[in-house]
């Protein structure tokens, strides 16, 4: 674990989003808070979950085959095996993994997040992804920011309204990227399933989390000055490069792959 972490108490009698994902995957990292949320969810809300982080293996393996050998996860969330680590490392032993995430139980967690290949490395950052300046700096520590960088915003920016800047949060990461980076985001939606977006949004705001989802025209704007990856922004199941492709199901995720690409490249 990176030199200096802070011990950080965690508030067991409020939910976070991490662990409420934990709860939606089948995880055991999660308390009556979280557990709370998770069951006034609609019940697609499991399988949105299990198929976001499907997407998210399909994503990573892609951009280890094709050479990309540093990955920044920020939101990485509870360990759930496997890892984007594990997924990287098993195609490209020699790859860097920063993660990123604001959750102190992600903290105790960290050591399943550092178990690296013995040729690759992998750190975590207790870090706030409304601080990216901060992330960035501290990324450098491990990554190598002359060489391309995957950075994967997996589930996390619909938990930041619009009056935080999650627009401006995205701009400043993808900037600080060299070119033939990449920008890997999956976002929550209602727009295959507006019926349930009162009781999605509803059961968040009981529990004091934020929650934007963003149609499919607002998640674009994420890519924007991006060249996004065939086939471009669809929803979770839609997004594959190698087969066999996923079963087509309806879907709680818009998500893509953009490649920066500087003026003039």
């Amino acid at each position: 674990m990176t030199a200096g972490t802070p011990e950080v108490q965690i508030d067991t009698g409020k939910p976070h989003p991490a662990r409420v994902y934990d709860w939606l995957l089948g995880g055991k990292d999660n308390y009556p808070a979280d557990r709370q949320v998770g069951e006034t969810l609609p019940e697609e809300a499991r399988g949105n979950a299990a198929r976001n982080r499907a997407f998210m293996h399909r994503a990573s393996a892609w951009l280890a085959r094709g050479g990309v050998d540093q990955f920044l996860d920020i939101g990485t969330g509870i360990p759930t095996a496997p890892n984007l680590h594990q997924v990287v490392q098993a195609i490209t032993p020699a790859a860097r993994i920063v993660y990123a995430d604001n959750d102190p139980i992600v903290l105790r967690h960290a050591e399943a997040l550092l178990t690296s290949s013995a040729e690759g490395a992998t750190d975590y950052l207790h870090a706030d992804v409304r601080e990216p300046q901060a992330i960035l700096e501290r990324a450098r520590g491990l990554l190598d920011f002359s060489r391309p960088i995957a950075l994967s915003l997996i589930a996390l920016m619909h938990f930041l309204p619009d009056d935080q800047d999650p627009y401006g949060i995205t701009r400043t990461l993808v900037d600080a990227l060299p070119e033939g980076s990449f920008l890997v985001l999956s976002h929550g939606t209602a727009d295959q399933h507006p019926e349930l977006r009162q009781k999605t949004e509803t059961a968040y705001k009981k529990g004091a989390i934020p929650l934007r989802m963003r149609t499919r025209s607002e998640v674009e704007h994420f890519f924007e000055g991006l060249d996004l990856v065939e086939p471009g922004l669809v929803y979770a199941t839609q997004w594959y490069r190698e087969g066999p492709a996923p079963v087509e199901e309806r879907s709680g995720f818009h998500v893509g792959v953009g490649r920066v690409r500087r003026a003039g490249a």
